[in-house]
């Protein structure tokens, strides 16, 4: 894979070697010659952390407080949708992503992430799938339950996709113990699952003869991957995911590979100690590209559709720290610029691209806007 050496001045779009990525945000930011501005969709209070469609174009939104949204013909409908499991919210922790099986017109299955507690006080990472009638989720069961329990609220992971076999993958991220989890096969937490649609563990999985590893495992060696994106002419699973401070990584996940958290990194603590001086080591993945300092990315998307057309193939990413939303063009499997196409929007939850081609962002505290083309 293309490792990054380059960093890119966004005011700028120009690719120029120095020691750190130097951040200007513009208020009227320009990339390819397109402009666009940000339009309120829907507001919502509180954290909108998943976005689906169903197939009749209903927008589904998950909030990370407990509750399930449902948008019909860009109206919110006030009642919520009921039969959620019982989530732990707490901290990071709560309802978040979604996603609609690829045959939900024949099956009807719709998939959750979501924090479960053990009655004890510690929580982890689920996966639950269940049928839509009207405005109430039926036929419920969790078809994953990662044995990482603890007590710390962060690090879920949680970013949902299918892949063209229509394979089920999923993230779960460290749970805040980097020292046990990611190199781990033996453990939950820190890895990338690729699972059968029913929960079932696929024959091929990497590590399903290794008696000792869990058998869901896809991939490991991950931090806290909150981006989840099938690349629409490959078929790869892409993924981004959170750096301590510095190092936030994009990934192209591959079959049993080892992506190098906490051994490798191109991050430092968020003191601003060292706990590794490897940024590389045999065996172990570089990432596509990397971040330093951090944007805390969360949510991505691939352009596919005619709203943007000079933008098409590229790849966005939404921004927590920052508040924008950024674009990565793309050379096969290469990041050659990178640019905020809009900016000013406080914490960027996640960005995906609609069944009508549009660009929808969810943002902390405030809702979903679309992405509008300015001629």
């Amino acid at each position: 894979m293309f490792k990054n050496t380059l960093f890119f001045v966004l005011s700028l779009g120009l690719c120029m070697p120095t020691s750190a990525m130097t951040i200007t945000q513009k208020t009227d930011f320009k990339a390819s010659n397109e402009k666009v501005s940000a339009q309120k969709f829907i507001e919502l209070d509180g954290i909108p952390w998943g976005m689906a469609w169903l197939p009749n174009g209903d927008m589904l939104i998950t909030m990370r407080g407990g509750k399930l949204r449902m948008v019909k013909q860009g109206t919110l409908i006030k009642e919520t949708i009921s039969g959620l499991p019982k989530i732990e919210v707490a901290n990071q922790g709560g309802l978040l992503d979604i996603a609609v099986h690829p045959n939900y017109e024949k099956n009807g299955w719709i998939y959750f992430s979501y924090s479960r507690a053990d009655g004890s006080g510690n929580k982890s990472t689920a996966i639950m799938r269940a049928k839509l009638k009207g405005m109430t989720l039926i036929e419920q069961e969790d078809i994953y339950i990662a044995q990482a329990y603890g007590s710390k609220s962060s690090h879920f992971g949680s970013r949902i996709t299918f892949d063209r076999s229509g394979y089920l993958y999923f993230s779960v991220g460290d749970r805040g113990q980097r020292d046990k989890n990611p190199q781990d096969l033996t453990r939950d937490a820190g890895k990338v699952y690729r699972l059968h649609d029913d929960g079932k563990i696929p024959a091929d999985n990497p590590f399903v003869r290794n008696e000792l590893a869990k058998p869901a495992i896809f991939s490991y060696g991950h931090r806290n991957p909150q981006g989840m994106a099938l690349h629409p002419k490959t078929g790869a699973i892409w993924t981004h995911e959170h750096g301590p401070r510095g190092g936030d990584e994009i990934n192209i996940i591959n079959k049993g590979k080892n992506y190098g958290w906490p051994v490798i990194s191109y991050g430092v603590n968020y003191s601003g100690s060292k706990f590794t001086e490897l940024t590389e080591k045999q065996g172990m993945e570089q990432p596509l590209w990397y971040w330093d300092p951090s944007i805390a990315p969360s949510g991505m998307s691939f352009i596919t559709g005619n709203k943007y057309p000079s933008w098409q193939g590229n790849l966005v990413v939404g921004s927590l720290k920052f508040g924008y939303v950024l674009m990565l063009t793309l050379r096969d499997e290469q990041v050659i610029k990178q640019e905020i196409i809009k900016d000013e929007l406080t914490r960027v939850r996640n960005v995906q691209q609609g069944p009508d081609g549009y660009l929808y962002v969810a943002v902390d505290g405030q809702g979903i806007y679309k992405l509008v083309p300015q001629k």
